[in-house]
């Protein structure tokens, strides 16, 4: 049989875990809340040590994600992608800074417990996104956990600031790194 359909979800605890209502005004607060995210996904073992959270322009949750590569099979169930995703259907905009007008949305802001890999490094560029906001930095993840960020540009912040996106690294860093150590010294592949 051809499998017609791709059935992606965030874990049941995460609806405890996030204040929608909640207005989250500093870079600080949201960037904690993806770091937040990353550590929940590796004590309830439903993933690896990376959450995001795309923001709308009211500073509010539009949605969320963490990392579900191995519940579901996916290779492209990562955090960011889960949140773009789940924000694209949610406000029915493939570019989530975009109408269907093509008039400006925004400013969207992606807050990601770790420096996006490859993979959602590309999705960024089209995602729609005007800040990312970031946690660790790629080589923390490397250094930390068995994970493989592959290749970016050598000068991949400044290509996202060409196409609009505002890059601020480092932010609650530490409290990033703690995750994903955590992570690594449990054998980091469970889950």
């Amino acid at each position: 049989m051809l499998y017609a359909q791709v059935h992606l979800t965030l874990p049941a605890w995460v609806h405890d875990a996030v204040d929608t209502t909640r207005s989250y005004a500093s870079d600080a607060d949201k960037v904690a809340l993806a770091v937040a995210l990353s550590r929940g996904n590796v004590e309830h073992a439903s993933g690896g040590p990376f959450g995001a959270v795309v923001f709308g322009p009211d500073d509010r949750i539009v949605a969320v994600g963490v990392n579900r590569v191995l519940p579901h099979s996916c290779s492209v169930a990562h955090a960011e992608m889960m949140a773009y995703m789940l924000a694209q259907q949610r406000t029915q905009r493939a570019r989530l800074n975009r109408d269907a007008d093509d008039r400006a949305v925004g400013p969207i802001t992606l807050a990601t417990s770790s420096q996006p890999c490859c993979q959602c490094y590309g999705a960024t560029i089209w995602a729609g996104i005007d800040r990312l906001l970031i946690g660790a930095r790629a080589e923390d993840v490397m250094a930390l956990t068995p994970f493989d960020e592959g290749p970016l540009p050598a000068d991949w912040i400044g290509e996202l600031e060409k196409r609009g996106i505002a890059v601020t690294q480092d932010i609650e860093r530490d409290a990033a790194c703690d995750v994903l150590r955590m992570y690594g010294e449990d054998g980091g592949s469970r889950y």
